[in-house]
């Protein structure tokens, strides 16, 4: 909070320091706390503190958490995506779909690994359906999502990423593996998670209740 009244008027936290209030990243200590302000001005150092001027930053960009004004979820990730490597990105946006934290409408044409993963999330979530485990190892593989008591593994696909003969072997290959160690491995593309999603609802929820 002390940072934040340190940037004046319409300051918020933000950045990094954000998604760790929001408890999309861990706290990181020893590092300095972000802020962002309302203006395009030059940036002004302050000890322990970076300070962002965003003249884009807006009052439908704020709110409060435990007290602290605050970048909404949408724009706490929003700000990220250029602060973080896409491991964290990924996290975070993972941490965001299981908390239930608003990201606002989600439109991805073709989306990234972390955009795929947190579409995923979210329709597990609003379906009722039980929280994956994320990127967990099997074997010498890292899986998308795994729910290790149904020995079920859902992989998602971004076309993308996944065109091609080397890709369409590779992920023949690591289907094989999976079966191998006893798991059963669902394939799912952008269009079936966002656009057939009930079809993909209804293939899970008889999967993981049998």
């Amino acid at each position: 909070m002390a940072a934040v009244l340190a940037g004046g008027i319409g300051a918020v936290l933000s950045h990094r320091s954000a998604a760790s209030l929001w408890g999309l990243l861990p706290v990181q200590r020893g590092v300095d706390v972000e802020i962002s302000v309302p203006s395009d001005a030059g940036k002004r150092r302050r000890k322990g503190i970076r300070v962002h001027r965003c003249a884009s930053l807006h009052r439908g960009h704020a709110t409060r958490r435990h007290g602290i004004p605050v970048t909404t979820p949408a724009r706490t990730v929003s700000d990220l995506q250029s602060e973080v490597s896409p491991p964290a990105l990924r996290r975070a946006l993972r941490q965001a779909a299981v908390l239930g934290l608003p990201l606002g409408q989600v439109d991805f044409d073709e989306p990234t690994r972390s955009e795929l993963e947190f579409l995923f999330l979210e329709l597990c979530r609003k379906n009722g359906l039980p929280t994956p485990e994320v990127n967990r190892r099997i074997g010498s593989l890292i899986v998308d999502f795994v729910w290790p008591d149904r020995r079920l593994v859902v992989e998602t696909d971004g076309y993308k990423y996944h065109r091609g003969r080397i890709s369409f072997e590779d992920d023949r290959s690591r289907d094989l593996e999976l079966k191998t160690l006893g798991y059963e491995v669902i394939r799912l593309t952008h269009h079936q998670v966002v656009k057939r999603s009930d079809d993909v609802v209804a293939v899970l929820g008889k999967k993981l209740s049998d």
